[in-house]
């Protein structure tokens, strides 16, 4: 009986270990894909004579720290005043609206044709604002940045003449971080975003697969948009969605590196923890969505089978919590398999499979930060750290994945931005915490329980001499936990305690 448990338990062991393998080995082919791929540049087909109309959306909700400063940045794109629209697309329910007004008669007064646009009900949540904005937009083009943004004056003049090439639907710029050297916290989420841009990106773009609009920093063609079947909100991901349809539909996205938009990163770990969960269940939504249609539809096998690898991707992270959940049984059974020391096969095939996950996000990461011009080494220090946050958030990803899955449907909860930029004080976000107090949540209590029983594996493998290999990685998943587990409770803390500030002055 003891026996068959143990070659049970050895089994369920390895279901999580070879699918996480899986997708890392996936990501190893992406940085082929973006090695070979990687001097294949988008070429203009043209140039336009006379500048077509751009609108520019700015979709806000409640933003009073940052509202001002993007309606600002975009009043001062370098594009003819005459054929330039901004939509403030104001869902507001707070001071901000009045935040937002003002800024748009600054601009009206200043001769920038200004429309705001207050909804009384958050029907579609961005989705229904992008939807509403566009049936007033006067732009044959319309380029899209949320509140965080930081939009560079000469971006629609660098972007625009791609259009030439009838079939470009859709360009995305590469989202650059005005406060990426505030904390670690924002460290990694800055190299997290890097590789999904330099590698993922540059490899589907370049390589003719499908690649995701990433909601702001980037310029749609109307008609692609309305082509598609415009915007949709069954979808937390609503820009995922609709960049599959137009790609279903023969629409081309291009992805221009070189073009940057800056923005602001979470300082917070639960903001973070937030807009992760929402990305992960909204490509889980868009998956189940589209992926039949997808995978039925006239297209290469090669772009099917990355469309599935993206889609599906979030699988990742229950499976993570699942090797996490079966390492103590795993210890106290103690073979004949994964972790006993008598089978030498096996404990070898493991530590292969770790060490293939290890040095899969080393190489992703560390080749993007490279790319960019940062440092070898300072990129590969911080790849133990990046494996532990995303530990960390695989519990509540893994929340968003089973949501997403059964259908659950929520509210689309936007990311808290607190207006920081390179030169505010490190710690300014912790005096404006007070303005987005949420509910105190159940969750960080769990991480942190599981850090801790990674902690008593970690004890049991030294005491009994049970897989010792595996240990540096236990220490990085156990601090994953812990780590993401107490800034949790500390992010609750600090804005239970604060009290909300005035508006900023406008």
């Amino acid at each position: 009986m003891i026996s068959t448990l143990r070659w049970i338990l050895d089994g369920l062991y390895l279901i999580p270990l070879t699918v996480l393998t899986i997708y890392s080995v996936h990501r190893y082919w992406e940085v082929i894909l973006y090695r070979l791929y990687r001097r294949r540049q988008p070429a203009r087909a043209g140039k336009f004579d006379i500048l077509p109309t751009v609108t520019v959306q700015l979709p806000l909700y409640n933003e009073r720290y940052v509202a001002a400063r993007v309606i600002e940045a975009a009043g001062r794109l370098d594009y003819p005043r005459d054929r330039l629209q901004i939509q403030v697309l104001d869902d507001s329910t707070d001071e901000s609206a009045d935040i937002a007004r003002r800024a748009c008669a600054r601009l009206r007064q200043a001769g920038v044709d200004v429309e705001y646009l207050h909804r009384q009900e958050r029907t579609g949540f961005k989705a229904g604002a992008l939807a509403a904005g566009l049936a007033s937009a006067k732009g044959e083009f319309i380029a899209i940045f949320d509140a965080d943004f930081v939009p560079q004056p000469d971006m629609l003049r660098r972007v625009i003449h791609y259009f030439t090439d009838p079939k470009v639907g859709c360009i995305q710029t590469r989202w650059e971080h005005l406060n990426r050297r505030q904390s670690l916290l924002t460290r990694c989420q800055a190299v997290f975003l890097d590789g999904h841009f330099i590698i993922e990106h540059g490899a589907r773009s370049r390589s003719g697969r499908f690649i995701n609009f990433n909601g702001t920093g980037g310029v749609w063609r109307a008609r692609a948009v309305r082509d598609a079947g415009g915007w949709q909100h069954d979808t937390l991901t609503e820009d995922m969605d609709l960049s599959y349809r137009a790609q279903l539909q023969g629409w081309k996205i291009i992805f221009l590196p070189e073009v940057v938009s800056p923005a602001e990163l979470p300082p917070e770990i639960i903001a973070f923890k937030q807009q992760q969960h929402r990305w992960t269940k909204g490509s889980v939504q868009t998956g189940i969505k589209l992926l039949p249609a997808l995978l039925g539809a006239r297209l290469p096998l090669r772009v099917k089978i990355e469309a599935w690898f993206h889609l599906s991707s979030g699988i990742v992270y229950p499976m993570a919590v699942l090797l996490s959940v079966l390492l103590l049984p795993t210890f106290f059974l103690g073979g004949p398999g994964v972790l006993a020391p008598k089978s030498p096969v096996l404990a070898l095939i493991i530590m292969a499979l770790l060490t293939v996950l290890t040095f899969s996000a080393g190489t992703f990461y560390v080749l993007a930060q490279k790319e960019l011009g940062q440092s070898f080494w300072r990129g590969a220090l911080l790849v133990p750290l990046l494996m532990a946050v995303g530990m960390g958030i695989s519990l509540a990803n893994s929340l968003a994945v089973w949501e997403g899955f059964i259908g659950r449907q929520s509210e689309f909860i936007r990311t808290p931005k607190y207006g920081i930029a390179g030169d505010a004080p490190r710690h300014q976000w912790k005096s404006r915490a007070g303005a987005f107090r949420g509910k105190l949540h159940w969750l960080p209590w769990v991480e942190i329980a599981l850090g801790l029983y990674l902690l008593a594996c970690i004890v049991i493998a030294v005491v009994c001499q049970r897989a010792v290999l595996c240990v540096p990685f236990l220490l990085v998943f156990m601090f994953g936990y812990l780590y993401v587990g107490c800034l949790s409770l500390y992010a609750q803390w600090l804005a239970r305690r604060s009290e909300p500030l005035p508006a900023l002055a406008a």
